[in-house]
């Protein structure tokens, strides 16, 4: 089993020993349960995002665009206390000021999770700047 597998297979058994809700759906073409997808399906693509335009999660901002029927829009800066973020391991729904606290090191506050923090370079696309 290749490093990547054998990573996939531990935050598995780490899911199972969550005792965690099931929580809300994910949508759009999803690879795992953990919430990635076929666009972003590394070991630390493990959130979704609960989009503003239509209270629906998804995996990222192509899933949204290739199966949601209508155009995201970011969150507005005043919304940083919405629960917009859902860990894929274990289904823990974050704030959104609570994902972008730390974009260096994303983590989980739950269950201690790595998030990507590539995807830090796509936050525009999700949450509006301050001020705006």
């Amino acid at each position: 089993m290749s490093r990547e597998g054998r990573a996939v297979q531990r935050d598995r058994e780490r899911q199972d020993l969550q005792s965690g809700p099931e929580g809300p759906p994910v949508l759009g073409p999803t690879v795992d349960a953990q919430t990635r997808c076929i666009h972003y399906r590394t070991v630390l693509d493990v959130i979704a995002i609960r989009f503003a335009c239509c209270g629906e999660f998804y995996p990222c901002h192509l899933c949204h665009e290739e199966t949601a029927g209508h155009p995201s829009r970011p969150w507005p800066a005043a919304s940083r206390h919405e629960r917009a973020i859902l860990c894929g391991l274990c289904r823990c729904e974050l704030t959104i000021q609570e994902y972008t606290r730390s974009p260096h090191d994303p983590r989980c506050p739950r269950c201690g999770a790595v998030f990507n923090p590539r995807c830090s370079r796509h936050h525009a696309l999700y949450f509006a700047p301050a001020g705006e």
